[in-house]
């Protein structure tokens, strides 16, 4: 699971039929150092199926790959990143 950015939404003129209805924010992905620094996110733009409600500015969970369409078994849905949770605050406690 990585952590991003939401930096708008996304909204599709066509899309796969298993798809209708569904809801597009576009995350950017935080590295270690921008966590550590509470800064921006610095990663690469992606686009992220979310049905949380994440909104503008929010940091989202999200994972990618195979690990995205889990939460639809047993259908299987062409999503290639999926929002799991929304982060009201974020600890991040060095290795001793």
């Amino acid at each position: 699971m990585r952590v991003s950015e939401v930096i708008g939404s996304l909204t599709l003129s066509r899309v796969h039929p298993l798809l209708v209805g569904s809801r597009w924010i576009i995350g950017v992905p935080y590295s270690l150092d921008a966590l550590r620094a509470d800064g921006k996110g610095d990663g690469e733009d992606l686009v992220i199926f979310d049905n949380l409600g994440a909104g503008l500015g929010s940091k989202i969970g999200f994972s990618e790959g195979g690990e995205a369409a889990a939460p639809f078994h047993p259908i299987k849905k062409p999503v290639d990143a999926y929002a799991a949770l929304l982060i009201d605050q974020l600890e991040i406690v060095p290795k001793s």
